[in-house]
């Protein structure tokens, strides 16, 4: 018999019972090691020791991009929640209204305009926590706001993925995003605006086979998953065992479908140079001396006689007037 809960009065025992934060640890997924919640924060959620990358929510991701931690958030064109009146163990509204209790968002699709070392840039983030980043008709709509206002704005377009994949309770409604933003991207291409594509763990599915796969240089951050279908459903298809590192990250840059595996710490700075490349901006004037100070190379040692030789001759100094 426990004492503590059986015999102590209610409320003595509640003076007994501490709070604590259910996410005071986090379990690296790699190395099984317990980490404090607070110091994988401030690291951008990176695991300290093993550098494993954890999922990153959109209002961090964009923090961490923008200039001063400042955006505008940009506004999403409203859709209907519900259009099929799907259900399964459960009605879609009630998912939906959880998943947006749960993450504070409207939908997977958060979309900023702001600063990216001075230059002006649009940002959509894909939130894996609502509903697993699932592209529907509310994800389709903010995409293409998005990439329009970059046209408007004449500005670059980085798009951050991480997805299931179509959402299924939208059924043709959901797959119809992918055309859509398909024809967005390419609108993009035409006014001649860089569309930067991080891949982020995971991306799989519809998302995948359209506007992820589209852009003008396609980055991806360590060990993320990326693939259209699971390889397990592969492996049954083809009847063949994949090699290891099958759909990683690493695996897709070696065979050419990835153009730069980035480290999180570094995607900032990867990203305003790429940003600068594409549009032909100038370097900002606080940087291009430096940067030119370290390109240029070393002076040659000059000896002391040629110094003397070549120093202009010493005139006498003015008389004094009386």
């Amino acid at each position: 018999m426990n004492w503590l809960t059986n015999v102590v009065r209610p409320k003595i025992r509640n003076m007994l019972r501490r709070e604590t934060p259910e996410n005071l640890w986090i379990k690296c997924p790699d190395t099984g090691q317990l980490v404090f919640y607070k110091d994988v924060e401030q690291n951008q959620f990176v695991i300290p020791g093993s550098n494993y990358h954890m999922r990153m929510g959109a209002l961090a991701r964009l923090r961490s991009i923008f200039d001063n931690e400042t955006w505008y958030d940009v506004a999403l064109p409203e859709v209907v929640a519900d259009p099929l009146k799907f259900r399964d163990e459960r009605k879609y509204a009630d998912r939906i209204k959880d998943a947006r209790t749960k993450t504070g968002a409207q939908d997977a699709v958060k979309v900023g305009f702001g600063k990216l070392e001075g230059n002006g840039v649009v940002v959509a983030v894909q939130d894996f926590d609502f509903m697993g980043g699932s592209l529907g008709m509310a994800a389709g709509e903010a995409i293409i706001r998005g990439l329009e206002l970059a046209v408007e704005k004449h500005s670059p377009f980085i798009m951050f993925a991480a997805s299931g994949g179509a959402r299924m309770q939208e059924g043709i409604l959901s797959l119809m995003q992918m055309p859509r933003t398909t024809v967005a991207v390419q609108m993009l291409r035409e006014a001649k605006l860089p569309y930067i594509v991080v891949l982020t763990n995971p991306t799989t599915g519809g998302v995948t086979a359209s506007y992820a796969m589209l852009g003008d240089i396609q980055l991806a951050e360590p060990g993320a998953l990326i693939g259209f279908a699971g390889a397990r459903v592969i492996e049954q298809t083809i009847r063949e065992k994949l090699p290891d590192g099958f759909q990683r990250a690493e695996y897709l840059r070696d065979h050419g479908m990835v153009d730069m595996v980035v480290h999180r710490h570094d995607l900032r700075p990867t990203l305003a140079r790429l940003c600068r490349i594409l549009t032909k901006t100038p370097l900002p004037a606080t940087e291009a001396p430096a940067i030119a100070a370290e390109a240029a190379p070393p002076a040659e040692p000059v000896a002391a006689a040629e110094i003397v030789a070549t120093a202009p001759e010493a005139t006498p100094p003015a008389a004094p007037q009386a």
